[in-house]
């Protein structure tokens, strides 16, 4: 059964993934702070909650029984999230789904698989099992370094395309496809 529940749940944050975008359609008029505020506020703090409530016996012991150090360094990185929230939003905002994605998407693996072990290097406290150098001496860790790559690789390949895309097309249909399109802002 795990490897069926792994391709389930795969399929599961694929779908939400996907449709994250959907209910937006129906608040065109608002200015785009609004919807990702409300949005990220139901995404990002009800959700988990309801979501912890409900599979997690007794969750609020659980969380008391947190040392203030994991509490601490939990919050700094959800912070961290957050702010890598509000500029995937950008990001859409000002290259469009298409190119948009591919970009934050890749910035997101490339930084959430590099920044933990990288802070564990220089704050050992933090609840981390390998610092990067660690990571790098392994065959195992080498390999990721080398799918961070690849992937830093994409990013690059899809921003040359995407300003390719940018200096081919005439200023009108730049603002008709995407209406605040501007490439150096959302890379």
């Amino acid at each position: 059964m795990g490897p069926l529940l792994g391709v389930i749940l795969h399929w599961m944050g694929g779908l939400a993934s996907a449709s994250f975008y959907v209910p937006y359609r129906g608040v065109r008029k608002w200015s785009w702070e609004t919807y990702w505020l409300a949005g990220g506020f139901f995404s990002w703090i009800i959700a988990p909650w309801v979501f912890a409530l409900l599979l997690t016996r007794n969750l609020l012991p659980v969380l008391a029984q947190q040392s203030l150090s994991t509490l601490g360094w939990t919050y700094f990185f959800g912070v961290l999230w957050g702010f890598g929230g509000l500029t995937f939003g950008l990001t859409m905002r000002y290259l469009g789904l298409s190119l948009g994605m591919g970009v934050a998407l890749g910035y997101c693996a490339a930084f959430g698989t590099l920044m933990p072990p990288l802070f564990k290097q220089f704050f050992p406290e933090i609840p981390v099992p390998e610092t990067l150098s660690q990571i790098a001496g392994t065959a195992p860790g080498q390999v990721t370094l080398l799918g961070v790559f690849f992937c830093l690789l994409g990013i690059a390949v899809a921003a040359y395309a995407g300003l390719t895309k940018e200096r081919e097309m005439p200023e009108e249909e730049k603002k008709k496809a995407i209406a605040e399109f501007n490439f150096k802002k959302g890379i």
